[in-house]
Parts: structure tokens; C-alpha cells; sequence
């Protein structure tokens, strides 16, 4: 518990917030408080080990189950601010109106005996990312969820109402008075002597009629009005530029991150880790001590070459101005004369930068450019710079997040490292030869590489003082790195000594690429990074560009797309003629009955199925190839009578690549259709298959699947009963950090796979669907089913964990269904499984256009799988917690 950060940003003696509280020792409180600052929204308080801890919710709670809301976490605060109900001054942290729009009562789900073992479950919970409790206000009442996200950052959180006998779909919102004195937040509002906290001053009492024990001597201006360790807001790494809408694109300037404060003439820089700059960078400290503003700068230092252009080593190795230019590069405007600007739109933050800040020899504003992302970032490769970054317009700031609303990406591989040794040959004369770096996974240092290349003499001289007092004699990383391991490019390596570090130093590195075992290729130093902290140095993987630039709002715009031609594949049959033949891969295939309806409401033919599988081969046949095939014909279209067939013995080309199995029916030898090739798939169209249905294993490995499955199979439930069990399965999944991937049936209901990448057997994947689908059963009893017989569901939606038997087949992606509407089975983004998700958004008729602008967002499926294990361990724990 620490109320630290709670009180550094507040002036006592100016607002009339609480400064602490002792919590009683019955029941644990809640509040939550409607709060118009800059921005309205709703502080969401639980009272835990001694404080209120603390979460903003932008839009306030909600009573409808379908609605998740957001909600940031913020800093702890003291017991008493649970009855706090006025107004915090302008220019002070939050200044606005604060309203007590509900209070009561709360507990965890497991009854406890005690106050204090209610409280522990409640902070094992917390820790895990994951709470679940049942509310007893005068507004909110009933089961209700938070859950940590990492949607918008590290400290991003989903609020959910459990569907209960409390759950509605009305607006719980209206109700806009407070639970304390009645009022609205206009009627408070409009009364700024009064402050109605039952604990610092009695409701109704004016300043002036204070108590003398409360009264307070006027306020001296304090040299700061804001806090003075604002976190900053930090990129998302992306794979790729892009050309969207709605963002801007800025240079990645090659420097340290720096937070500057400067109140008329006072300065304060700090670094992305709260270290002082003021000394270090000096003439900064005294060219924006120049500038008349009281205002907090978000920026970058740099030391500038000739022509502009910053590197970092120069920055690293920066002395005096005898060792380059030094320059702050502004690029956010976070307090402008005590106004608070986190939450105005990036577009009215930069103009208000530009209005208040006067370029000067040292001071210098970013640019940003409105222009195509991808020729900015051409530009930015011809001019070698780090790279560029992109940003949304609309962004608001959020302080310590790092958001997908903003992006970077990196022209060169670059990224921060934790030293945890060096070496030394022993044919080598030098201080040491290489370094051993890694990041954190999970807590603990993963080694990624040795750096021996990008220092001199002189750096190393500097180095081994500062890796005296760190040595030790283990090795700090998870897996002792062989050092002395011969490699293709070194088979005779020297043989080299090892000094162990703790691992509290970071440096930069540029490298090649990454190799698939984890480790750097030709990395080589840029410079120590004493602006980081070690521990905040975690893997950094880079995420799609489609996905971040458009995933929140595909659903919305499923309509609204356009076809886009340019690199569209073409159609492989023309429109009229009703037998046609074509060569594939030198492969010859006859085509017959093209006319024929397939799907009358929608008068889509069998021609418009061969044309779909052969656009969307290149997509589909990762998920198909080497596969045997369970052939679903409908020769007739959907309407018409359907069969299945396993056996092709003599029936298929020579050609066809088959796979033989023993019929338990009739004691025979027979032969499965094999899917490797583009022909191949054409071929199982040609014959009326409209769905297509591949084992999860390959003819190399027939017994160990790529993937585990869990099938949302519903009888009659709604489709949001479908959604919401998705996303408790998720839930589950993500909290024993297993990583998963979602696609609707195309019928209706939805797929989520487990990558497992062939190291399992079927038997051990359909055991370990098995203890996923209790878990989720286990939360959503109402209406789901782990019963196998269809009698004993009772009509409720089935958590199917078979699909997980050998030989067990389920429509493949972006396999279209013998369903009405044309439907696909469609890989979506989990952010897409909300509220408004329907089945028929995702055709023959548009998936192609959607695969244009999305691309293959399913193929980490055929990944590197999981570690079964270590999930079993963190899931049957989840069994013991919940008895």
C-alpha cells in the first residue's frame, strides 16, 4: 500500500481532498464518483489493503452484460476520499467537479469469515489481472467483473456486469444525482464554497465557516501546478508503414525520451524512468528555462549531426557542447498554465504546442506530416534515420500506456537490452569481448544474444567500472548460455571465460534479425541506456499494421469497404459457359453444371464457389496442406441431398496424393483424400464441396494435431450467448497466458484455437480441452454444456473438447458453409467478438475484399505452440482457487 503517487500530485494546502483514513473493521467499501475535469468520467474505488484502489472508467458503468466498459487504473487513494463530494480548484490535479454517484458495499464471490481473508482473495485476485465480486450499492448491485486487457496499455482494464437477476439493458447513467447530498454535478458545481465530505467538513458548510483546526493560510503559488512524474505514453512496434486515414507521421528521433516541467523560469527534466537531466543536459536545462510558459513538454534529446540528424552514440558519449549540438525535439504538450490537456484530441494539443512554445537554437518542434505513411517512410530510409512514427489524430494521451493509437516503425532492428555478462577469449587482449544480453520473459532475464562488436578501448575502460560492483557468481538468465558452442560460421570458437552480471544495466543494440531460436544476428552496441529501467526491458515483438490501424472498427464497417481490385486475384471460370476446363499446375480439371444454384436465396452457383476457393487458395491452403480430407458434398447446393465421403480408393485422380486407414466398419483397407495443392482444393469444389473439413494433424505427424480446439457448438441460444462464452473462454485462456485464436463457425457458432505445434498428442490436446471447458462451464452454468449426449444439454450451448479425437474434422478457414447467405467460417480479431458481431457479415461474396485489407490474421495458428505444461500448471491452479 502507498499513497506516494497520490500525494505528490495534490497541493494540501489549496485542495480540500483527503489525505488519508483509517478503514473500519466489518466490511469493505466502495465508491464510485462522477468526476467532471478535463474530461467526464467515473473514478471506480474498491477499498483494499487500507486504500481505495482505483480505476477511471471514461463512459461509467454499466448493468447490461454485453457492454464492457474500460477502465484505466490509476493510483492508489487514501480511505476518506470514499466520502469526498466538492470541488478541486483549477490549475490542481483532476480539477473539477466530484460527485458520490454510488456507494456501499462489496465481497468476492467465495464467502470468508473474516474482513481480512475477504481481502487477501481479493488481492490475489487483483495480482493475477483478474477480479470477480459482488456489489451492494444504491445503484450498482449484483456480480460484476474487472478484467486486466492490454487492449490500451498496461494499466487497461475491462469493467463487466454478470448477467444476474440485477442485469438490464437500460442506462444506468441517467440516474445523475448523488447518493450523498442529492445533488447534481451542475447544482454542485454552481456552489464552489460548498464541499460535501462527510469527513473533512461537514455537508453544507461554506470555506469560510470552516472549523479553525481546518482553516488554511492562503496558498503560496507553488513552484509547480502539476505533477512532476508524469509517466510518458509510449508506441506500439508495428511490422510495416501503412496508408490509413486519420494519422499523422512524425520522425523517431534517436535520443532519450524526456519529460520537461517548466513553470516561469523554474525547469525540471526528467527522464522515461524519473532520473534528473537537469546536470547532464544543462544547456537544455537553461534554453527552456528561457521560454515564458508554465507548461509540461513531452520531447526527445538528441545530439544532431551536420546535417540534423541525430545518433545515438553521440548522445551516449555527450559531455560538453565541444562533443555536438544538443537539441530538444518537442513533440506533445501534456499542462498549459494549469490546465490539464491528457484528454484533448492530439490534433488540439499540437496546435496548442505551436501557439506556446518559441523555437530557439536548443528547443526545436517535431513535425508532423499528414501525408502517405508509406512514402514517409521511404524518406525516412534514404536519410538512415531510426525510423518514423505514426499517430492518430484524434489520440488522447494516456501516461505510461503504450497504445495502439500510436505506432513506431523502425527502419533499422534496434532494441534495448539487459546486460547480464561479458566474456573473454583467451586469445583476446581486451577489457572483454563480448557482452551477454537478454530481456525479461515472464520475470525472468531470456538471453538473446553477445554483442562483441561497437565499442572501443576507451567505452570498455568506462563499462568494466561499472560492472565491478555488479558481478556475481551465477547467471542471471533463465538458461545458462553455452558461450564456448561451436556455430556454422565460428566451428572452432576460442575458448572464452565468464564473468556473471546482476542484471540491472541496459544498452541499446542494432542487429540483423532474429533467428528462430530467440537470438540476435550481428548485433552490434549503439550505447549504454541509463534512462531505462532493466526490469521495464521486455521482448518487443512487432505487430501487423492492418490489425492496429483497422481492427477496432472492422465489424462496423463490414458494409462500408469497398472492393479493392488492384492485386486481387482473378476469377478462374468466365460467367457463361457451363463446362469449362483449365490446367492448374499442369494438373488438368474438368468443370461441369457451373450454373447450377448452390445457394438459391442469394443465386449464388456452384461457379461462384470455384471462383471463391480459387481466390482464396493462397489464404486457405496453409490450413489444408498435407492434411487428409473428410469430403461434405453437396452436389445439389445447400437445399439438396448432402453425403460424406472419406473413402476415394480409385475414385480420385492419379494425381491426388491419398492417405490409407483401416475401416473399423468393414475391417478394409481404404484411402483419405490428401489437400496439398491448389488443384487439389479446386478438385474437392468441383465435386460439390461447399465446406471443407481437414484433420488437425499432417500424413507426417498423424497422431500430434497443430492445434487444440475448443467448438462453441449452440442449440438454440442467441448468438450473444455464443459471444459472451468466447470471451469467458479467452478470459480463461489469457489468464494462464495461453496464447489463442478465434473464427466463427460460419454456421453458428465460433472455433477458438490453441497453437500446439504438432508436439502433442490428440489424446493429451482433447485432455487439456477438457480442463479449459470445465473452467468456462464452471462460470457460465446457465446456459452451457459439457455433456457429450445431446439429451442431457437440456437445450443449452455445448463446450465441445472432442473435436480434439483423431481424425475429428472441423470447417477449416475461411472455408465457406452449406448454410444460407453464402457464410464463411472467418478468422476475426478478438477485438471483433463483441456486441453487433453477426455470422452473415463474412461471405463468399466479401471475403476476399476483407483479406485484402486484413490479410491472413489466423496464420499464427500454425506457429510455435504452446507449453502444455506450463499452462496445465496455471489452469489447475485456477481449479484450486475456485474449490
Amino acid at each position: 500500500m502507498s499513497l506516494a503517487q497520490y500525494r505528490k500530485k495534490r497541493s494540501f494546502k489549496v485542495t480540500p481532498e483527503p489525505k488519508g483514513g483509517k478503514p473500519e473493521n466489518v466490511t469493505l467499501k466502495f465508491v464510485i464518483q462522477k468526476h467532471d475535469a478535463t474530461h467526464l468520467h467515473y473514478d471506480f474505488r474498491l477499498e483494499m489493503d487500507g486504500v481505495l484502489k482505483s480505476w477511471a472508467v471514461p463512459k461509467g458503468p454499466s448493468v447490461d452484460p454485453s457492454v464492457k466498459r474500460l477502465a484505466m487504473m490509476v493510483e492508489d487513494h487514501p480511505y476518506d476520499y470514499k466520502d469526498f463530494e466538492g470541488i478541486i480548484p483549477k490549475g490542481q490535479y483532476g480539477g473539477g467537479t466530484v460527485m458520490v454517484w454510488d456507494e456501499g458495499t462489496y465481497e468476492p464471490m467465495t464467502k470468508h469469515a473474516t474482513k481480512k481473508e475477504a481481502e487477501k482473495d481479493l488481492l490475489q485476485q487483483l495480482r493475477k489481472g483478474k477480479l470477480v465480486f459482488i456489489m451492494h450499492g444504491k445503484k450498482l448491485k449484483g456480480e460484476y467483473a474487472l478484467v486486466k486487457s492490454a487492449y490500451q496499455g498496461e494499466n487497461s482494464w475491462l469493467l463487466m456486469k454478470a448477467k444476474d437477476k440485477y442485469a438490464k439493458d437500460t442506462d444506468i447513467t441517467r440516474k445523475d444525482k448523488s447518493v450523498v447530498s442529492g445533488k447534481t454535478l451542475l447544482q454542485i458545481e454552481k456552489n464552489p464554497g460548498k464541499v460535501y465530505s462527510r469527513k473533512t467538513i461537514d455537508p453544507g458548510t461554506t470555506v469560510k465557516d470552516k472549523p479553525k483546526k481546518l482553516q488554511e493560510k492562503p496558498a503560496k503559488k507553488a513552484a509547480f501546478s502539476v505533477p512532476v512524474n508524469i509517466e510518458p505514453m509510449l508506441a506500439t512496434l508495428t511490422d510495416k508503414p501503412f496508408d490509413e486515414p486519420g494519422w499523422i507521421y512524425e520522425i523517431k528521433w534517436d535520443g532519450y525520451r524526456c519529460i520537461a516541467y517548466v513553470n516561469d523560469g523554474s525547469v525540471e527534466l526528467k527522464s522515461r524512468n524519473n532520473k534528473s537531466f537537469n546536470e547532464k543536459f544543462y544547456p537544455l536545462h537553461t534554453a527552456l528555462g528561457q521560454l515564458k510558459v508554465n507548461a509540461v513538454l513531452d520531447g526527445e534529446v538528441i545530439v544532431a549531426g551536420e546535417e540534423g540528424i541525430s545518433k545515438f552514440g553521440d548522445l551516449q558519449n555527450w559531455r560538453s557542447e565541444a562533443d555536438g549540438t544538443l537539441l530538444f525535439y518537442v513533440f506533445d504538450i501534456l499542462w498549459l498554465n494549469g490546465e490539464e490537456l491528457l484528454q484533448l484530441p492530439l490534433t488540439v494539443r499540437r496546435q496548442k504546442l505551436m501557439e506556446t512554445i518559441t523555437e530557439n537554437e536548443s528547443i526545436r518542434i517535431s513535425n508532423a506530416f499528414e501525408t502517405s505513411g508509406i512514402e514517409f517512410f521511404d524518406a525516412a530510409s534514404k536519410m538512415h534515420l531510426e525510423g518514423i512514427i505514426a499517430k492518430k489524430k484524434e489520440s488522447l494521451y494516456a501516461p505510461g500506456a503504450r497504445s495502439r493509437e500510436w505506432l513506431k516503425i523502425k527502419v533499422q532492428a534496434r532494441h534495448e537490452v539487459v546486460i547480464g555478462g561479458y566474456t573473454n577469449n583467451e586469445d583476446s587482449s581486451k577489457l572483454f569481448s563480448a557482452l551477454l544480453v537478454g530481456v525479461f520473459r515472464d520475470g525472468t532475464l531470456h538471453y538473446t544474444g553477445k554483442i562483441g562488436t561497437g565499442f572501443n578501448e576507451q567505452m570498455q575502460q568506462q563499462m568494466m567500472k561499472t560492472f565491478k560492483p555488479l558481478i556475481r557468481k551465477t547467471s542471471p538468465f533463465d538458461t545458462e548460455p553455452d558461450v564456448n558452442k561451436p556455430s556454422r560460421f565460428r566451428p572452432h570458437p576460442p575458448k572464452a571465460s565468464v564473468t556473471w552480471l546482476k542484471p540491472a544495466l541496459v544498452c541499446e543494440v542494432s542487429y540483423t534479425e532474429i533467428t528462430g531460436d530467440g537470438v540476435m544476428r550481428h548485433p552490434s552496441f549503439e550505447g549504454m541506456r541509463d534512462d531505462k529501467k532493466a526490469a521495464d526491458v521486455k521482448e518487443e515483438k512487432p505487430l501487423p499494421a492492418k490489425r492496429l490501424t483497422a481492427a477496432s472498427s472492422v465489424i462496423d464497417k463490414q458494409k462500408m469497404i469497398k472492393p479493392v481490385a488492384a492485386g486481387k486475384r482473378k476469377t478462374l471460370l468466365n460467367p457463361t459457359d457451363e463446362t469449362q476446363v483449365r490446367v492448374i499446375n499442369k494438373h488438368e480439371l474438368k468443370f461441369t453444371n457451373l450454373s447450377k444454384i448452390f445457394w438459391p436465396k442469394e443465386k449464388y452457383t456452384k461457379r461462384d464457389l470455384i471462383n471463391y476457393y480459387y481466390q482464396v487458395a493462397p489464404y486457405m491452403l496453409p490450413y489444408l496442406k498435407d492434411r487428409p480430407q473428410s469430403l461434405n458434398r453437396h452436389p445439389n447446393g445447400i437445399d439438396g441431398k448432402s453425403f460424406y465421403q472419406k473413402d476415394v480408393t480409385g475414385k480420385a485422380p492419379e494425381w491426388l496424393e491419398t492417405f490409407p486407414y483401416r475401416s473399423d466398419a468393414d475391417n478394409k483397407d481404404k484411402e483419405y483424400l490428401v489437400c496439398t495443392n491448389e488443384e487439389d482444393l479446386l478438385y474437392m469444389a468441383s465435386l460439390g464441396c461447399i465446406e471443407i473439413n481437414p484433420w488437425s494433424s499432417r500424413v507426417q505427424k498423424p497422431n500430434e494435431p497443430d492445434w487444440c480446439i475448443i467448438d462453441l457448438d449452440p442449440d438454440n441460444n442467441p448468438f450473444e450467448q455464443v459471444i459472451e462464452a468466447a470471451l469467458v473462454t479467452k478470459q480463461v485462456l489469457d489468464s494462464a497466458n495461453i496464447t489463442s485464436y478465434v473464427k466463427t463457425s460460419g454456421s453458428t457458432g465460433m472455433h477458438i484455437y490453441i497453437p500446439l505445434g504438432a508436439k502433442y498428442t490428440y489424446e493429451q490436446s482433447k485432455e487439456f480441452a477438457r480442463v479449459i471447458v470445465k473452467l468456462v462451464h464452471a462460470q457460465l452454468p446457465r446456459f452451457t454444456s459439457i455433456e457429450r449426449a445431446t439429451r442431457l444439454r437440456k437445450g443449452k450451448l455445448y463446450l465441445d473438447f472432442l473435436q480434439n479425437r483423431p481424425q475429428a474434422t472441423l470447417a477449416a478457414p475461411y472455408s465457406a458453409r452449406p448454410k444460407p447467405g453464402g457464410t464463411v467460417s472467418a478468422p476475426l480479431h478478438w477485438e471483433e467478438v463483441k456486441k453487433g458481431l453477426q455470422m452473415r457479415s463474412f461471405t463468399i461474396a466479401n471475403m476476399m475484399d476483407r483479406l485484402k485489407h486484413e490479410g491472413d490474421i489466423f496464420k499464427k495458428v500454425l506457429g510455435k505452440g504452446i507449453d502444455m505444461q506450463k499452462a496445465l500448471d496455471k489452469l489447475l491452479l485456477q481449479f484450486e482457487e475456485n474449490g
